[in-house]
C-alpha cells in the first residue's frame, strides 16, 4: 500500500512537472492561434527605404498603433491583440532591430525611428490613431505624439524609462549594466551567437548561479541544432522564454544605441512630455533599487511624478506589475485600454456638444 501510495504520489509529480514544462513552452502557439483567428495578418512596407514589419488585424473601429519595447515584437501583444481587436482596427508594428523588420543601425534613435513611424502611419491610416508604446515603445509614442500630432489622438505610456536612458543616469539602471553592457560587449567579442552569449554574459541570466550553466547548455544544443528557431527552455517561465524569443531576431546594435546614449541623440524627454497635446495615460509598474543603487525597473516614483507633472493631459495609473503589463496582466492592461477609448469618446462628445451649443 506504502509503495502505491508512492508511486501514485510520483505519478502526480511527474504530471504536475509536465503540465509546468508545458505551459512554459506552449503559451506562445496557443497566444498566437487565437491571434490568427481574431484576423490578424502579417505585412511589410518599405518606408523611407527601410522595411518595416507589422500584423493588422480587422477593421472593427478606429486604428490603434502598439509599439513594443526592447526585445520584443509584435508577437509579444499576442495576449491583448484578440481583445483589442473587437473594438480597434490594430496595428502592431516591429521596430527595427527587431523581429522582421530592418535592421538598420543608423535609424536606432528615438527621432530616426519616431520619424519613420510617422511616415508609416500617415501611409496607412486614413485618420489619427491612439498610440500605446511598451517600455522603449513608450519613448516612441510619446515622440509622435510631440513631433508628429497629425497622426495622434490618444496615447499610453506603458511603463516607458523616462528619463534614465538619458547617459550619466542611465548607467544606474537595469538595461544598461544588463542588455545594453551585455550588447556592448557581444559586438567587441568576435563572438556569433548573440543568445548564447546574453546566457553567457548578461547580468540577468546570472541570476540563475548554479542553474546558468545548464541554461547555457541547453540553449546551445538548441542553438547549434536549431539555428533559425527561437530558443524555448521548458524549466523557465513564460516571460523567460519570451525573452529568449525575442533576443533571436534582435540586432545587439540596438541595445548600443542605449549603451552610447545615441537612442536619445536630439531628443530631450521633458520637452517632449511638455509638448504632448493629446490625451495620454502614463502606466507606472514596480519599482526598486537593488543593495548596488541599480534602478530595477523603468521609473522610480519621482521620475514617474516628474513625467506626471510635465504631460498636460495625463491620467496616471499605478499597476502592481512587472515591466511587462500587457504580457503579466493582459486583463488589466485591456481594462486600461477600454477605459482610455471612453475617456477619449468623451471628451469627443463634449467637444461635439460644445461647438453645437
Amino acid at each position: 500500500m506504502v509503495l502505491g501510495i508512492l508511486g501514485g504520489l510520483l505519478g502526480t509529480v511527474a504530471f504536475a512537472a509536465a503540465g509546468y514544462s508545458f505551459r512554459n513552452t506552449a503559451y506562445f502557439g496557443r497566444d498566437m492561434a487565437a491571434v490568427r483567428r481574431a484576423g490578424f495578418v502579417e505585412k511589410q512596407l518599405t518606408v523611407n527605404g527601410s522595411v518595416l514589419n507589422y500584423a493588422e488585424g480587422p477593421n472593427n473601429g478606429p486604428p490603434l498603433l502598439l509599439i513594443h519595447g526592447q526585445s520584443g515584437d509584435w508577437k509579444h501583444y499576442a495576449r491583448v491583440l484578440p481583445g483589442l481587436a473587437r473594438s480597434y482596427r490594430v496595428l502592431a508594428v516591429d521596430c527595427y532591430g527587431h523581429g522582421g523588420s530592418a535592421w538598420v543601425p543608423g535609424k536606432y534613435s528615438v527621432a530616426a525611428m519616431g520619424a519613420d513611424l510617422a511616415r508609416f502611419m500617415r501611409e496607412v491610416m486614413a485618420r489619427p490613431a491612439l498610440v500605446s508604446g511598451h517600455s522603449s515603445g513608450g519613448l516612441l509614442a510619446a515622440w509622435l505624439a510631440a513631433n508628429a500630432p497629425d497622426t495622434v489622438r490618444g496615447v499610453i505610456l506603458e511603463d516607458p524609462p523616462l528619463f534614465t536612458t538619458l547617459l550619466p543616469r542611465a548607467q544606474k539602471t537595469w538595461n544598461y549594466v544588463d542588455l545594453a553592457t551585455t550588447s556592448h560587449n557581444f559586438l567587441a567579442s568576435g563572438e556569433k551567437d548573440f543568445v548564447s552569449y546574453c546566457v553567457a554574459h548578461g547580468r540577468l541570466f546570472a541570476l540563475f548561479r548554479d542553474l546558468q550553466p545548464l541554461l547555457l547548455r541547453h540553449v546551445r544544443e538548441q542553438r547549434a541544432k536549431y539555428p533559425d528557431r527561437p530558443v524555448r527552455v521548458f524549466y523557465m517561465p513564460p516571460a523567460m522564454n519570451e525573452l529568449l524569443r525575442g533576443l533571436h531576431r534582435y540586432d545587439p546594435r540596438f541595445g548600443q544605441a542605449f549603451y552610447d546614449g545615441s537612442w536619445d541623440a536630439g531628443s530631450d524627454h521633458a520637452e517632449i512630455l511638455v509638448r504632448i497635446g493629446v490625451p495620454t495615460v502614463l502606466v507606472h509598474a514596480r519599482w526598486s533599487y537593488d543593495d548596488s543603487g541599480i534602478l530595477m525597473a523603468a521609473m522610480d516614483d519621482r521620475d514617474a511624478e516628474r513625467a506626471r507633472s510635465l504631460i498636460q493631459d495625463v491620467e496616471f495609473v499605478r499597476v502592481n506589475s512587472g515591466h511587462g503589463f500587457h504580457f503579466e496582466q493582459p486583463r488589466a492592461f485591456l481594462r486600461v485600454m477600454k477605459s482610455v477609448q471612453e475617456r477619449l469618446q468623451a471628451e469627443r462628445t463634449n467637444v461635439q456638444g460644445a461647438f453645437g451649443a
